[in-house]
């Protein structure tokens, strides 16, 4: 039986014209309520999201196992660590008494796209580092291996895309990181995060904010594309459906 992708452009496309709604909206209230423009980071989670959450959703009921446990908007999304007691989680899929998936969303617009980037690097490497160990432990039952998703929106702007310099006084940097952009660097971290097999999927997705309109978005790379995020994990729902019936 073929993974069915549920559509997932044009669901795509619609989830980028909510988010660029919600984004507004958020802007507003937060200057209505007296903060400065410059203190937002347009990094705010939360119903941004929503129409991403919405399709990782029906990946999931599309490909076998419409009966599992989905806990995305509603419901407790803590799982156990091993370094802390529980991590929050945007998505949790859990069938027949084990974790089956486990995703993270995540956003990023300008106009100061260095905001909180070191941050998120650090805490998605952490996050997976304690999950595995979790995993490894017995924390989420006796299944297979679990699906882990780490997916970000990024603004596509003149600032997104223009390059960065780094200082390293005493050592020199790795040479991929050489003058290359804040989208380029997220697709460097997408595409190790798959390859050093600390999350299944990780995926970079750039919209300008006049997609409100049109749902618009691209992709910088085709590993780290919203394709191959949806694909893998289709991919992995439809086998765990198959495997357990």
């Amino acid at each position: 039986m073929p993974i069915d992708l549920a559509d997932y452009n044009g669901k795509a496309r619609d989830s980028i014209r909510a988010f660029w709604g919600n984004h507004d909206v958020g802007i507003r209230k937060h200057l209505e309520a007296g903060f400065d423009g410059d203190d937002w980071t347009g990094a705010k989670p939360g119903k941004n999201m929503d129409g991403f959450l919405a399709l990782m959703i029906d990946i999931v009921r599309c490909n076998g196992l419409g009966k599992a446990e989905i806990h995305g908007k509603n419901g407790s999304l803590t799982l156990p660590g091993f370094f802390r007691p529980t991590k929050f989680w945007d998505l949790l899929v859990i069938h027949k008494g084990k974790l089956i998936a486990a995703i993270e969303l995540k956003s990023q617009t300008g106009p100061s796209f260095g905001n909180n980037f070191n941050s998120r690097i650090e805490q998605a490497v952490g996050n997976a580092h304690d999950f595995w160990i979790a995993y490894r432990e017995g924390a989420f039952g006796s299944g297979v291996r679990p699906f882990l998703g780490w997916l970000i929106i990024v603004e596509d702007a003149r600032e997104s895309h223009a390059s960065v310099r780094e200082k390293s006084p005493y050592f020199p940097i790795s040479e991929e990181f050489r003058g290359v952009s804040y989208l380029q660097r997220y697709d460097l971290f997408c595409r190790k995060l798959v390859k050093e097999q600390l999350y299944t999927a990780a995926a970079v997705v750039s919209s300008p904010k006049d997609a409100i309109n049109s749902g618009e978005y691209s992709n910088v790379s085709p590993m780290t594309s919203l394709n191959s995020f949806v694909a893998t994990l289709a991919g992995h729902i439809a086998a765990e459906a198959a495997r357990t019936g």
